[in-house]
C-alpha cells in the first residue's frame, strides 16, 4: 500500500470506481490507497523482465503482463504486481481487467513499498493457490529473491541470487533468466544518488 487509504469501499465499489479513474489505486480489507509512481530504474527493470519472459513464453499458452494489470486476491486484496505471468489466465469478469490466476509475480523493491511487498502483500499474495513462485528484485544492487512453493508442504523455499553472471530459474515457467539481463541498463551508480519518487 502506497499511501494513506482514502475511503472505505466493497469490492465492487472499488472495482467499478477503478474502472473510471485516471490512477490506478489499491485495494485491502475494504481500504483503497492510491498509488504513487515509479522512478526510472524502477521502470527499466520491470520493462526487462516483461520483455524477457514474453520472448521465452512465446511458444507457450501464457502471457505476461506489466503493473497496469490488476490481481485480485481472495483474502481481501486488489492490487497490480510489477509483473504477473499467468498461463490460460482467468478473470474476474468480461472486463479481462483483474486477473484471478497468476502462477508468478515479480515485485521490484522500492524503499517506501519494500515492507509491504515483503509482509501484507506476500502473505495475501499466498492465499492464491495458483501462484507457485515470488520474486523480489532490489533495484538498488544485482540481488533477486526467489521465492518457490513447495505444495507438497505449503512452504516457500526462499534462494537469493547475488552475482551479475547469476540465473534467476523460474521452475514453474521452466525459464532461465540471466541476472544481467534483468538489470540491462540499470547504472547502479545513479540508482543509488537518486531519490526514488515514491519516497
Amino acid at each position: 500500500m502506497s499511501t494513506a487509504a482514502l475511503k472505505h469501499l466493497s469490492w465492487a465499489e472499488y472495482l467499478e470506481r477503478e474502472r473510471r479513474a485516471q490512477t490506478k489505486s489499491e485495494f485491502y480489507l475494504g481500504e483503497v490507497f492510491a498509488m504513487a509512481g515509479a522512478s526510472r530504474w524502477h521502470n527499466v527493470i520491470v520493462g526487462n523482465l516483461v520483455r524477457r519472459l514474453s520472448e521465452a513464453l512465446d511458444d507457450r499458452p501464457c502471457e505476461v503482463y506489466p503493473s497496469d494489470m490488476r490481481v485480485r486476491c481472495p483474502n481481501g486484496l486488489g492490487t497490480y504486481p510489477d509483473v504477473s505471468v499467468a498461463c490460460d489466465p482467468e478473470f474476474e469478469d468480461h472486463h479481462g481487467d483483474t486477473l484471478l490466476n497468476p502462477v508468478v509475480i515479480v515485485e521490484v523493491l522500492s524503499p517506501s513499498t519494500e515492507s509491504c511487498d515483503r509482509g501484507t502483500k506476500f502473505q495475501a499474495y499466498r492465499g492464491l493457490n495458483s501462484l507457485k513462485e515470488y520474486v523480489l528484485v532490489s533495484q538498488e544492487k544485482p540481488f533477486i529473491e526467489h521465492y518457490l512453493r513447495q505444495s507438497e508442504f505449503e512452504q516457500w523455499v526462499l534462494t537469493s541470487i547475488d552475482l551479475p553472471d547469476g540465473q534467476l530459474v523460474l521452475p514453474t515457467l521452466d525459464v532461465s533468466l540471466p541476472v544481467a539481463e534483468v538489470y540491462a541498463r540499470v547504472d547502479f551508480a545513479e540508482v543509488t544518488q537518486q531519490p526514488s519518487p515514491e519516497e
